[in-house]
């Protein structure tokens, strides 16, 4: 297994002050990914009150290691809640970690963005690859430009010990999916948030794999700031606020 290069390596979104922090959000990317490509997630959820940080890891990484990486960008005393994010892979490793984690890591929720499941994939071209990936055009030029991004990467075998196995934690879950990723179907997303013991499942209408950064890239953000706020203010995850339906004709 790789090992982790110290937490320096990550990149860290913090709120404008003097906004105290609400939270903490770790994140871990996918497949060809590095934590600049969260750059955008970062800080849009900074500028609601929440410390970011993006690790440099890869499905390489053994859970021991992403582990003390986790805790060693956490620090002695990080703003609570404490949640970890990940895509693709990177959901997969979160989930891992969520289950073997104790009091190192006060861990108080997990976000699984287009959880990757499938063991292998048919090679992409570069064109299907950010078809695949997002439908965002901003993001789709950032991929193209970048020269650490991975490309190839994303129909790499998933490593099968990161497969869910056996039971999942039970902290409170967030999984988001988009309705058209062409990687992991929609059925199997939904099979596993129903083995999840508290969990909330948010379809993304036209959404494609990697849908933090895909077109709806707002709408999603806005979903995992709204269950943050659900989440810092009651632990059974109650709505804040709800949208009733009126029943009379509309003028």
């Amino acid at each position: 297994m790789t090992h982790v290069a110290p937490a320096t390596t990550a990149h860290t979104w913090r709120p404008p002050a003097p906004v105290a922090p609400r939270g903490t959000l770790v994140v871990l990317p996918g497949r060809g990914e590095h934590s600049l490509v969260y750059e955008r997630f970062g800080r849009r959820i900074s500028a609601d009150g929440y410390v970011v940080h993006a690790l440099d890891t890869t499905p390489d990484h053994d859970d021991a290691d992403l582990l003390a990486a986790v805790t060693g960008v956490l620090g002695a005393a990080p703003a609570a809640p404490v949640v970890l994010v990940g895509s693709d892979t990177g959901a997969l490793q979160a989930l891992n970690i969520a289950a073997r984690t104790g009091v190192d890591v006060p861990l108080a929720g997990l976000v699984l963005a287009g959880t990757a499941l499938k063991t292998e994939g048919d090679a992409l071209d570069w064109e299907s690859e950010l078809t695949a990936r997002t439908s965002c055009p901003t993001h789709r030029q950032k991929l193209s430009e970048d020269k650490e991004f991975g490309r190839g990467r994303l129909t790499d075998p998933v490593p099968v010990h990161l497969l869910p196995a056996g039971p999942l934690p039970s902290v409170p879950a967030l999984v988001l999916h988009g309705a058209a990723d062409p990687l992991t179907p929609l059925g199997e997303a939904r099979a596993l948030a129903r083995r999840l013991p508290h969990v909330d499942f948010a379809v993304v209408r036209d959404g494609v794999h990697d849908v933090l950064n895909d077109a709806s890239h707002r709408t999603t953000a806005a979903a995992v700031v709204q269950w943050l706020e659900r989440l810092r203010a009651d632990d059974g995850l109650r709505p804040i606020l709800t949208v009733e339906p009126l029943d009379q004709p509309r003028p």
